[in-house]
């Protein structure tokens, strides 16, 4: 098990993830949203603090941070979720910072729970501007 800064060399890697996540998370969007935006993010990323999980030196997740302490994302590839790697990318943020945000899609109840269980509690609820969808905001604190 490692954790990893993010390199350029896994950036097709990072966005594969990336992309089949979304699909998969949020359904109640189009999938031409999330492919639609598939390069953008890829640029938003070299302006992001990126953290890679590795197995064997195989990348089965990351977690994008942006703007300080937000986490714009956590992903894991599908074969390996529900095996702690997402948990394991938060433990390491969370011993570097003393709060953690972010927000969340209010119909995507599987990653509501994930953060709930990691000590996330709600802020404030807003509508996303781009897809009209409800979100939740989150935080995180060390106590």
């Amino acid at each position: 098990m490692a954790i990893l800064s993010y390199s350029g060399g896994m950036r097709e890697r990072v966005l594969n993830i990336w992309l089949e996540g979304n699909l998969q998370a949020h359904p109640f969007l189009p999938a031409s949203y999330w492919r639609g935006h598939r390069e953008a993010v890829g640029l938003a990323l070299q302006e992001a603090q990126v953290f890679v999980y590795e197995e064997e030196g195989e990348l089965l997740g990351f977690l994008g941070l942006a703007e300080g302490n937000y986490i714009a994302g956590i992903f894991v590839a599908q074969g390996s979720r529900g095996r702690g790697v997402g948990a394991r990318l938060l433990a390491e943020l969370k011993s570097r910072y003393a709060v953690l945000r972010l927000h969340v899609y209010e119909k995507n109840e599987r990653a509501v729970a994930f953060y709930r269980r990691q000590g996330f509690f709600e802020t404030g609820r807003e509508v996303e501007p781009d897809t009209g969808e409800r979100e939740i905001a989150m935080e995180w604190r060390k106590v």
